[in-house]
């Protein structure tokens, strides 16, 4: 990589700090039936007729490839209060993710309790994006249990915190 990569790579990461983004679990589930999950900040909403969701996974991601194997993507969305849980399933070193986490499998996917929404969805089209792979699932259900009465968990500046309204 030579200087220019470098220095446009370094700015990008800092443009990229400055835009806070909601945190979730992706889910899924081996074969084998164990548990996989990754903490991911790229995720959004990609259509509504049919509903449908995006989300980012580096290519090296075990999870991902778990969702290849299976076809399908649990989205828990976490709340402001979840931070240690995200950061535990940011790690790559950790072997079992779900070690002292409550969860259950629901709709074929893990869904972790307390999560502020959850999602599950089939996978309609895997698409490059660079280091990382775009998974496109088309949503099975949706539900938004605790969004009434819990801050939303966002990644701003590097570190984890929340949205307040004006």
């Amino acid at each position: 990589m030579n200087t220019t990569e470098t220095t446009l790579q370094d700015a990008f990461r800092d443009v990229m700090a400055c835009v806070a983004t909601p945190v979730s679990i992706v889910t899924a589930m081996s074969r084998g039936g164990a548990p996989c999950g990754a903490t991911v900040s790229a995720f959004a909403s990609l259509s509504i007729t049919p509903a449908m969701v995006m989300v980012s996974l580096d290519r090296k991601s075990r999870t991902l490839d778990v969702i290849r194997e299976s076809g399908r993507l649990g989205l828990n969305v976490l709340g402001a209060d979840q931070a240690d849980l995200a950061m535990s399933f940011a790690s790559k070193s950790v072997v079992d993710k779900f070690h002292g986490t409550s969860w259950d499998i629901d709709h074929g996917v893990p869904r972790i309790a307390r999560a502020s929404a959850w999602i599950a969805a089939g996978v309609a089209d895997l698409v490059d994006g660079g280091d990382h792979v775009i998974v496109l699932g088309r949503v099975d259900v949706a539900e938004a249990e605790h969004v009434e009465t819990k801050s939303p968990l966002v990644y701003y500046r590097r570190s984890f915190g929340t949205h307040l309204s004006h």
